[in-house]
Protein backbone atom coordinates (compact mmCIF):
# COMPACT_ATOMS: atom_id res chain seq x y z
CA UNK A 1 0.00 0.00 0.00
CA UNK A 2 1.09 3.44 -0.84
CA UNK A 3 0.14 7.27 -0.03
CA UNK A 4 0.36 9.36 -2.78
CA UNK A 5 0.35 13.03 -1.35
CA UNK A 6 -1.26 15.80 -3.43
CA UNK A 7 -0.48 19.32 -1.94
CA UNK A 8 -2.47 22.59 -2.61
CA UNK A 9 -2.32 26.26 -1.76
CA UNK A 10 -5.84 26.86 -2.62
CA UNK A 11 -9.27 25.58 -2.00
CA UNK A 12 -10.47 25.85 -5.29
CA UNK A 13 -7.18 24.72 -7.29
CA UNK A 14 -7.68 21.18 -4.81
CA UNK A 15 -11.55 20.77 -5.56
CA UNK A 16 -11.01 21.05 -9.27
CA UNK A 17 -8.20 18.41 -9.69
CA UNK A 18 -9.99 16.12 -7.16
CA UNK A 19 -13.37 16.41 -9.34
CA UNK A 20 -11.93 15.58 -12.34
CA UNK A 21 -9.92 12.77 -10.93
CA UNK A 22 -12.67 11.66 -9.19
CA UNK A 23 -15.03 11.67 -12.97
CA UNK A 24 -13.00 10.09 -14.82
CA UNK A 25 -12.42 7.01 -12.30
CA UNK A 26 -16.47 7.30 -12.87
CA UNK A 27 -16.65 7.41 -16.64
CA UNK A 28 -14.19 4.44 -16.55
CA UNK A 29 -15.97 2.62 -14.17
CA UNK A 30 -19.16 2.76 -16.59
CA UNK A 31 -17.20 2.63 -19.65
CA UNK A 32 -16.19 -0.84 -18.64
CA UNK A 33 -18.96 -2.46 -16.71
CA UNK A 34 -22.29 0.03 -17.60
CA UNK A 35 -22.54 1.62 -14.11
CA UNK A 36 -20.05 3.06 -11.36
CA UNK A 37 -20.81 3.90 -7.60
CA UNK A 38 -19.72 6.76 -5.71
CA UNK A 39 -19.30 6.73 -1.99
CA UNK A 40 -18.82 10.17 -0.34
CA UNK A 41 -18.30 11.87 3.13
CA UNK A 42 -20.52 14.52 4.91
CA UNK A 43 -19.31 17.81 6.92
CA UNK A 44 -18.27 21.01 5.51
CA UNK A 45 -14.70 19.91 4.14
CA UNK A 46 -16.13 18.29 0.74
CA UNK A 47 -18.82 21.39 -0.19
CA UNK A 48 -16.12 22.58 -2.79
CA UNK A 49 -15.43 19.60 -4.55
CA UNK A 50 -19.26 18.46 -4.63
CA UNK A 51 -19.83 21.94 -6.22
CA UNK A 52 -17.19 20.95 -9.03
CA UNK A 53 -18.26 17.65 -9.47
CA UNK A 54 -21.91 17.85 -9.90
CA UNK A 55 -20.66 20.22 -13.00
CA UNK A 56 -18.47 17.26 -14.82
CA UNK A 57 -20.28 15.70 -18.16
CA UNK A 58 -20.17 11.88 -17.49
CA UNK A 59 -22.90 9.75 -17.31
CA UNK A 60 -23.92 10.61 -14.15
CA UNK A 61 -27.95 8.45 -15.20
CA UNK A 62 -25.64 5.29 -14.23
CA UNK A 63 -23.74 6.34 -11.41
CA UNK A 64 -24.91 5.19 -7.49
CA UNK A 65 -23.85 7.60 -4.89
CA UNK A 66 -23.67 6.24 -1.14
CA UNK A 67 -22.06 7.29 2.19
CA UNK A 68 -19.35 6.48 4.00
CA UNK A 69 -21.76 7.32 7.56
CA UNK A 70 -24.45 8.59 8.40
CA UNK A 71 -25.85 10.12 11.74
CA UNK A 72 -29.44 8.37 12.65
CA UNK A 73 -31.97 11.20 12.15
CA UNK A 74 -34.76 11.93 9.41
CA UNK A 75 -33.04 13.30 6.19
CA UNK A 76 -34.98 16.32 6.48
CA UNK A 77 -32.85 17.08 9.74
CA UNK A 78 -29.81 19.45 9.57
CA UNK A 79 -27.10 16.94 10.44
CA UNK A 80 -28.27 14.36 8.05
CA UNK A 81 -25.47 13.73 6.16
CA UNK A 82 -27.78 12.59 3.23
CA UNK A 83 -29.83 16.35 3.03
CA UNK A 84 -26.33 17.42 2.35
CA UNK A 85 -25.63 15.23 -0.41
CA UNK A 86 -28.79 15.79 -1.86
CA UNK A 87 -28.20 19.56 -1.46
CA UNK A 88 -24.64 20.01 -2.49
CA UNK A 89 -24.00 17.24 -4.93
CA UNK A 90 -27.56 15.87 -6.32
CA UNK A 91 -27.35 19.22 -8.55
CA UNK A 92 -27.21 19.98 -11.69
CA UNK A 93 -25.55 17.41 -14.29
CA UNK A 94 -25.43 14.90 -10.96
CA UNK A 95 -29.11 15.25 -10.35
CA UNK A 96 -29.50 12.23 -12.43
CA UNK A 97 -27.71 9.82 -10.23
CA UNK A 98 -29.39 7.78 -8.45
CA UNK A 99 -28.86 8.26 -3.99
CA UNK A 100 -28.84 4.92 -1.72
CA UNK A 101 -29.08 6.55 2.12
CA UNK A 102 -28.02 4.50 5.09
CA UNK A 103 -31.20 5.79 7.55
CA UNK A 104 -33.99 3.46 8.20
CA UNK A 105 -36.81 4.92 10.39
CA UNK A 106 -38.19 1.95 11.29
CA UNK A 107 -34.92 0.66 13.27
CA UNK A 108 -32.30 1.75 15.51
CA UNK A 109 -29.42 1.66 13.96
CA UNK A 110 -27.86 -0.62 16.10
CA UNK A 111 -30.86 -3.46 14.83
CA UNK A 112 -29.94 -2.15 11.20
CA UNK A 113 -26.80 -2.93 10.52
CA UNK A 114 -27.37 -6.57 8.47
CA UNK A 115 -30.09 -4.64 6.59
CA UNK A 116 -28.25 -1.48 5.97
CA UNK A 117 -25.15 -3.78 4.80
CA UNK A 118 -27.28 -5.36 2.48
CA UNK A 119 -28.79 -2.60 1.06
CA UNK A 120 -25.32 -1.16 0.20
CA UNK A 121 -24.27 -4.50 -1.11
CA UNK A 122 -27.13 -4.90 -3.05
CA UNK A 123 -26.79 -1.21 -4.96
CA UNK A 124 -22.62 -0.05 -4.50
CA UNK A 125 -20.85 -2.67 -3.74
CA UNK A 126 -17.93 -3.47 -4.98
CA UNK A 127 -17.12 0.48 -4.51
CA UNK A 128 -15.63 2.31 -7.09
CA UNK A 129 -14.56 5.66 -5.75
CA UNK A 130 -14.68 6.28 -1.92
CA UNK A 131 -13.87 9.36 -0.29
CA UNK A 132 -13.02 9.80 3.05
CA UNK A 133 -12.44 12.79 5.27
CA UNK A 134 -11.11 13.17 9.03
CA UNK A 135 -12.19 14.93 12.16
CA UNK A 136 -9.25 17.03 13.99
CA UNK A 137 -9.28 13.81 16.85
CA UNK A 138 -8.60 11.98 13.76
CA UNK A 139 -12.13 10.09 13.22
CA UNK A 140 -13.13 8.84 9.86
CA UNK A 141 -16.38 7.75 8.54
CA UNK A 142 -17.72 7.62 12.17
CA UNK A 143 -15.06 5.53 13.07
CA UNK A 144 -14.05 7.57 16.94
CA UNK A 145 -10.99 7.38 19.07
CA UNK A 146 -11.19 4.37 21.54
CA UNK A 147 -14.97 3.95 20.89
CA UNK A 148 -15.64 0.21 21.83
CA UNK A 149 -17.18 -0.71 18.95
CA UNK A 150 -13.83 0.04 17.23
CA UNK A 151 -12.84 -3.47 17.47
CA UNK A 152 -15.51 -5.17 15.45
CA UNK A 153 -15.55 -2.27 13.17
CA UNK A 154 -11.54 -3.05 12.37
CA UNK A 155 -12.01 -6.98 12.31
CA UNK A 156 -11.54 -8.00 8.70
CA UNK A 157 -13.36 -10.95 9.58
CA UNK A 158 -16.98 -9.46 9.88
CA UNK A 159 -18.86 -10.00 7.30
CA UNK A 160 -20.65 -6.77 7.47
CA UNK A 161 -20.03 -3.68 5.60
CA UNK A 162 -22.06 -1.39 8.27
CA UNK A 163 -21.46 -0.79 12.07
CA UNK A 164 -23.79 1.01 14.65
CA UNK A 165 -21.84 3.60 16.81
CA UNK A 166 -22.73 5.27 19.41
CA UNK A 167 -19.50 8.16 19.82
CA UNK A 168 -19.18 10.41 23.44
CA UNK A 169 -17.49 13.38 21.76
CA UNK A 170 -20.49 14.14 19.09
CA UNK A 171 -23.82 14.21 18.46
CA UNK A 172 -26.36 11.11 17.17
CA UNK A 173 -25.65 7.83 17.37
CA UNK A 174 -24.04 6.67 13.76
CA UNK A 175 -23.53 4.20 11.30
CA UNK A 176 -20.60 3.82 9.23
CA UNK A 177 -18.76 1.63 6.78
CA UNK A 178 -16.71 -1.23 8.71
CA UNK A 179 -12.71 -0.72 7.82
CA UNK A 180 -13.02 -3.70 5.33
CA UNK A 181 -15.88 -1.91 3.99
CA UNK A 182 -13.53 0.84 3.17
CA UNK A 183 -10.68 -0.40 2.32
CA UNK A 184 -12.53 -2.59 -0.48
CA UNK A 185 -12.38 0.48 -2.50
CA UNK A 186 -11.07 0.53 -5.91
CA UNK A 187 -9.93 4.22 -5.20
CA UNK A 188 -9.91 5.47 -2.05
CA UNK A 189 -9.37 9.17 -1.25
CA UNK A 190 -8.59 10.94 2.07
CA UNK A 191 -9.19 14.97 1.52
CA UNK A 192 -8.40 17.01 4.41
CA UNK A 193 -8.17 21.20 4.82
CA UNK A 194 -6.39 23.21 7.29
CA UNK A 195 -3.16 23.69 9.41
CA UNK A 196 -4.92 21.66 12.03
CA UNK A 197 -5.79 19.01 9.95
CA UNK A 198 -2.20 18.99 8.55
CA UNK A 199 -0.65 18.18 12.20
CA UNK A 200 -2.98 15.54 12.73
CA UNK A 201 -2.17 13.87 9.34
CA UNK A 202 1.43 13.55 10.37
CA UNK A 203 0.74 12.44 13.53
CA UNK A 204 -1.33 9.52 12.58
CA UNK A 205 1.13 8.61 9.83
CA UNK A 206 4.42 8.85 12.85
CA UNK A 207 2.27 6.08 15.09
CA UNK A 208 0.46 2.92 14.62
CA UNK A 209 -2.20 3.10 17.60
CA UNK A 210 -5.64 3.11 15.56
CA UNK A 211 -7.86 2.96 18.03
CA UNK A 212 -6.26 6.25 19.86
CA UNK A 213 -6.23 8.06 16.14
CA UNK A 214 -8.66 5.87 14.06
CA UNK A 215 -7.20 7.24 10.62
CA UNK A 216 -4.33 5.33 11.29
CA UNK A 217 -5.98 2.00 10.16
CA UNK A 218 -6.50 3.75 6.41
CA UNK A 219 -2.80 4.86 6.17
CA UNK A 220 -1.33 2.15 7.84
CA UNK A 221 -2.89 -1.00 5.84
CA UNK A 222 -1.48 -2.70 2.91
CA UNK A 223 -4.44 -3.60 0.97
CA UNK A 224 -5.09 -0.54 -0.99
CA UNK A 225 -3.36 2.81 -1.85
CA UNK A 226 -4.71 5.78 -0.55
CA UNK A 227 -4.34 9.01 -2.59
CA UNK A 228 -4.01 12.21 0.07
CA UNK A 229 -5.64 15.39 -1.13
CA UNK A 230 -5.09 18.04 0.98
CA UNK A 231 -4.49 22.24 1.43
Amino acid sequence: MSRHLHAFGGQDALAEALSRRIAGQLQEAVDEKGKASLIVSGGSTPKPLFEKLRRTEIAWEKVTIGLCDERWVDPSHEESNEKFVKTHLLQERASSATFVGMYNDTMAAQEAEHACSETIRKTLYPFDVLILGMGNDAHTASLFPENPKLEKAFDPDNRELCIAIEPESAPHVRMSLTLAAILSARHLYLHFEGREKQAVYRKAVEGEDRYKMPIRSVLHQNITDVEVYFR
